[in-house]
């Protein structure tokens, strides 16, 4: 069967214009609540109940907002794709491909404030391949190859389903032209594994507060692709003046 990662027919409805207009003025009252110290979850709940906001769609303000801090810090760690001449990469592997696979499905993908690409696909501790995960995997590796790493690190997390069919189909696509070092790791916490790292590859927003810097793979690959995502916040919240917290 050809799954559609990512996919629920509520979404047209969810994300129809008339949608990401309301959803949009939710998105600032909920960067106002971050920005005063309130807890994301807390904030959606009691903006989302205000708006009437389907839990789809308050997934996806959450997943598309971020405070001020935040901005300012995550941005700062960013790095460029084009930059990794000779370095050594760390993928957040399942987030990575994942979103990459619902992106080759045309399913709803998010322009976020720090500049990540993220879905609403929900893993659940399940996962099994589908047909867009092989050329998920080669567009991945296909852009590291291009910009000359020479070492990938992808890190799977062991207690999701198929773990292990992901990591040797990665393998297998990987003989056919790369020429970077890989290695290829299924863990029990691949959260904390890339805490502290450089060049790290994820729109996880906990690893990229944790991570030393990040490059924003998706962004380039929707580029590649010429597709964009929807953005459910207005241009002006995410400007950040000196000395913002």
């Amino acid at each position: 069967m050809n799954a559609k990662r990512g996919f629920v027919p509520e979404d047209v409805r969810n994300f129809s214009p008339e949608a990401v207009v309301i959803m949009k003025t939710a998105s600032r009252h909920i960067c106002y609540l971050l920005d005063e110290g309130y807890d994301l979850k807390q904030a959606a709940v009691f903006v989302g109940n205000h708006f009437l906001l389907s839990e789809r769609q308050r997934l996806a303000v959450m997943r598309s907002a971020a405070s001020k801090q935040q901005l300012a810090e995550r941005r700062g760690k960013k790095k460029d794709l084009r930059d990794l001449a000779g370095a050594e990469v760390w993928i957040d592997g399942f987030n990575t491909v994942i979103t990459l696979e619902v992106l080759l499905s045309n399913s709803l993908l998010f322009e976020c404030m720090d500049e990540t690409v993220r879905d609403l696909a929900s893993l659940r501790g399940t996962y099994r391949l589908i047909p867009e995960t092989a050329e998920a995997v080669r567009l991945l590796l296909d852009l590291l190859q291009e910009a000359g790493v020479s070492r990938v690190n992808i890190l799977l997390d062991e207690p999701v389903s198929n773990s292990g069919r992901l990591k040797a189909l990665i393998a297998e696509i990987a003989e056919e032209n790369c020429t970077f070092d890989l290695d290829i790791r299924v863990l029990r916490d691949v959260d904390r594994a890339l805490y502290g790292k450089e060049n790290v590859i994820t729109s996880d927003s906990v690893i990229l507060d944790h991570c030393v810097s990040w490059i924003n793979l998706t962004a380039e690959a929707m580029e590649r692709k010429g597709k964009k995502g929807l953005c459910l916040w207005q241009e002006s919240e995410r400007s950040i003046s000196p000395g913002s917290r």
